[in-house]
């Protein structure tokens, strides 16, 4: 990642390590679990299993959604977002004005010319039984979205009380785990460059935040009151579009909500929406979500660059180039998966599966460009449990990595069936979204 007492010493070191970066929650209730980071503390999950072992269920989902489930006591939720019928004049990709003035269509844009239905849907974590799917959103979509990607693509977020689903330019979403609608906020017209939103929301005290960036130049983060939807502050943001959920970072003395952009990476503070510090951009879409060791987050982008940047947060001001910087790399990072940060290592992949290990604090490169067992692509960040890395590619197949500064495969399972959504671990089973089912695995 000796024998007799040696080994035991070690064997414990090396757990402990890893279970100091998640915390002991038995739910996974937002985007990448708890704290946002992929990680969980679960033992014993299975390590084998294919469409017909150690699956307890899998239920068929309607639709087309790349958001994860989410999971809090005995309930599973999840969006997804159904295609409907074509609106006479109106084209597939909608058109943008770009910096210099001129007019850009996507080439890849597609739906725009069709109305849509936004649902969410509550699941029976034991048996897989659909308990109620409501319609958030029916009708026409103020943008496009990339033909690779989905209008459900935003994970939602759960405080065991209310469900949080958020599709964009049409709105953010409360409804209480009984399906009724509490709240809804229009959050106006979110310009995506024609590909779609990605930005998941994230739950602080009494709080929903949503960074709502656009790439019509009017980009703010904004908080929101659990129980009423009453917008409690708003902060705006110089930056152009972008698809990176921001991340909560506990310094010991303070709480920062770290947020990522081409221009900018800001520190805010969650209560407030007051900037604490800012640092220099990665000068490239910011897609992954950063990860965090106590007070050091990664942020990385993989396109046009190729970069990642471990700052330390608990500063102020401008801290661009100070102390703050601690480490760069400028290689192996990914345009859409996350990478994660487990133990003492953070782990960067690219789209076509290929692996780097850096020690997190001090960015020394254990291994390079290490690569799974086939060739194949990967939408689906990584998560992590008891010394294991699960890459799940976009054919279906999950590979299971050792933790730790040597690359093994361990092992591959494979579903059968194409999967763009991240993993989520909880209670002893993985679920995992495919194209069509949520699947359940468990021993």
């Amino acid at each position: 990642m000796k024998r007799y007492a040696p080994f035991v010493v070690t064997f414990v070191l090396f757990l402990t390590a890893f279970a100091s970066t998640a915390a002991a929650d038995p739910n996974w209730p937002q985007w990448r679990g708890p704290d946002g980071q992929g990680i969980s503390v679960e033992k014993g999950l299975p390590v084998e299993w294919s469409a017909t072992k150690n699956v307890k269920w899998k239920t068929a989902i309607t639709g087309r959604g790349h958001s994860s489930p989410i999971v809090w006591g005995k309930k599973i939720f999840l969006t997804t977002a159904l295609d409907g019928a074509v609106i006479p004049g109106r084209t597939p990709g909608v058109t943008h004005k770009l910096s210099d003035g001129t007019d850009f269509v996507h080439p890849d844009a597609v739906g725009a010319n069709l109305r849509h239905t936004f649902k969410v849907i509550c699941i029976d974590r034991e048996s897989g039984k659909i308990l109620w799917d409501r319609i958030a959103y029916e009708g026409p979509v103020k943008d496009s979205r990339h033909k690779v990607a989905s209008f459900a693509s935003s994970t939602p977020a759960t405080d065991g009380k209310y469900v949080f689903a958020f599709f964009g330019s049409e709105g953010l979403y409360a409804y209480d785990y009984n399906g009724k609608l509490v709240w809804k906020q229009d959050l106006g017209t979110l310009g995506t460059a024609s590909v779609g939103y990605g930005v998941s929301p994230i739950l602080y005290e009494n709080l929903v935040i949503m960074q709502c960036d656009d790439s019509g130049g009017h980009s703010f983060i904004a908080a929101f009151d659990k129980k009423t939807g009453k917008e409690a502050w708003r902060a705006a943001r110089a930056v152009d579009i972008t698809w990176s959920t921001p991340v909560l970072v506990h310094t010991g003395k303070r709480t920062e909500l770290i947020a990522a952009a081409a221009e900018a990476i800001i520190s805010y503070d969650p209560a407030t929406g007051k900037e604490l510090w800012r640092h220099k951009g990665l000068e490239s879409n910011a897609v992954p979500t950063p990860v965090v060791s106590r007070d050091l987050v990664v942020v990385t982008s993989g396109s046009p660059l190729k970069i990642a940047l471990a700052l330390r947060a608990g500063g102020s001001g401008d801290v661009t180039g100070t102390p703050s910087l601690v480490w760069s790399y400028k290689k192996g990072t990914a345009y859409v998966p996350s990478p994660i940060l487990y133990g003492e290592y953070v782990y960067l992949m690219t789209g076509n599966g290929s692996i780097s290990c850096l020690d997190a604090q001090t960015g020394k490169v254990e291994y390079e460009g290490a690569r799974v067992p086939k060739a194949t692509m990967f939408l689906a960040s990584p998560v992590a449990f008891e010394g294991k890395i699960l890459l799940t590619s976009e054919e279906g197949d999950t590979f299971i990595l050792k933790a730790g500064p040597k690359h093994e495969v361990l092992r591959t399972n494979s579903l059968g069936e194409p999967v763009y959504a991240s993993p989520a671990i909880a209670d002893g089973r993985i679920f995992i979204r495919g194209e069509n089912n949520l699947y359940a695995i468990g021993n």
